[in-house]
């Protein structure tokens, strides 16, 4: 018998939960500053997502999705794309969209039901969070297709968690990527659980890296909770994609230290001992440790940034607080160009409801 292929999927980390120095460290670490920026953009989204689980706990926001524990995965992918790049999010991806000018606001907005939340002024052509699990992987594969047929310098960037990659839209959009070598980069969020269902149950696959390999292209794991690491395997996959050397996977392994949603229970399905271990693990913790022990931050620099976070996290709140509130109409007139006709009678009977509201609260 012959061999007649053989894969390897390669993982990359630099520093352990600790933040010691596992190996030598990519060149952009020298500049300190720019490490310490983004640990605070880390830090801010870490705040702000505390902030929204609170208003929505309150009842000032609908159902949400905390990003807690995944904050270097999404601040990696935000630090090495460039604003002329496209990002395809889901809906755990905060700290990438407000690193590209997403306002937190908008963010809020999205989450409270507002159709504008899907509208960003500030980078319109960013797609919108998508909820539906992997369709966004499809529609990149759309938007790189023509940056290749263009030539144009750009790829894209599109992200999922775990339980997507066991989606037929998952396997499609490797597979068109792949034959038509899109400039495009795929990251998996494995945080371990699709909802409450664990990563062992979903896949016998060793690893959710090497999906890529039936697709053709390169695929590779990386430590998600180490931001050095993410930073540095985007910066290289999306090098390779720009310069039309075809498409990567990168599955980032991280955990979801809070429910799926709020609402979501997952004491009910998660042990706590494994919950406790994975807060260890955590990717703020693990680059605070590592700037601290280089001398390059401190307990003082921590508590004035803190300072600063929440001053701007209120200020958008209060912009979310400002925004008007949207027309009942809004749910239809944002779903198609064209109404079709059930939808129609459904608008017509909606405005109807509202006006009879209205009069029976007038008097």
């Amino acid at each position: 018998m012959n061999e007649v292929a053989r894969f390897s999927v390669e993982y990359t980390r630099f520093l352990d939960s600790k933040g010691e120095v596992q190996q030598e460290l990519p060149a952009f670490t020298h500049n300190v500053q720019e490490l310490i920026k983004l640990y605070q953009q880390m830090m801010l989204t870490r705040l702000f997502d505390y902030k929204a689980v609170a208003l929505q706990r309150t009842g000032m926001l609908n159902t949400y999705a905390s990003i807690l524990g995944q904050e270097a995965i999404s601040v990696g992918i935000g630090a090495s794309m460039q604003s002329k790049d496209i990002l395809c999010p889901f809906y755990r991806d905060y700290a990438a969209q407000l690193m590209r000018g997403v306002k937190m606001s908008e963010i809020l907005n999205f989450w409270k039901g507002n159709e504008w939340g899907n509208y960003f002024s500030e980078c319109p052509l960013d797609f919108p969070i998508c909820i539906p699990i992997a369709t966004q992987l499809l529609q990149a594969t759309g938007v790189a297709t023509a940056f290749k047929i263009r030539k144009q310098a750009r790829i894209v960037v599109s992200t999922c968690g775990d339980g997507a990659t066991s989606e037929g839209d998952f396997y499609e959009a490797l597979n068109i990527a792949g034959a038509w070598q899109l400039p495009i980069v795929f990251v998996i969020d494995n945080n371990q659980w699709a909802i409450s269902v664990p990563r062992k149950h979903q896949t016998h696959a060793q690893t959710l890296a090497q999906k890529a390999i039936a697709a053709g292209i390169h695929g590779e794991q990386v430590d998600g909770n180490d931001l050095i690491a993410m930073k540095f395997v985007m910066d290289r996959a999306i090098a390779k994609a720009r310069n039309g050397e075809g498409p990567s996977l990168i599955e980032a392994l991280s955990y979801r230290l809070s429910d799926h949603t709020t609402a979501d229970d997952a004491s009910r399905y998660r042990r706590e001992e494994e919950l406790q271990q994975a807060w260890q693990e955590e990717p703020l913790r693990r680059l605070r440790n590592y700037l601290i022990k280089e001398g390059s931050w401190s307990d003082e620099a921590e508590k004035n940034f803190k300072k600063e976070c929440q001053q701007m996290i209120e200020v958008a709140v209060n912009d979310y607080f400002s925004l008007a509130k949207p027309a009942v109409t809004d749910m239809f007139d944002y779903h198609y160009a064209e109404l079709p006709q059930d939808l129609i009678e459904q608008r017509i009977e909606a405005e109807a409801l509202l006006m009879l509201n209205k009069e029976l609260a007038s008097g």
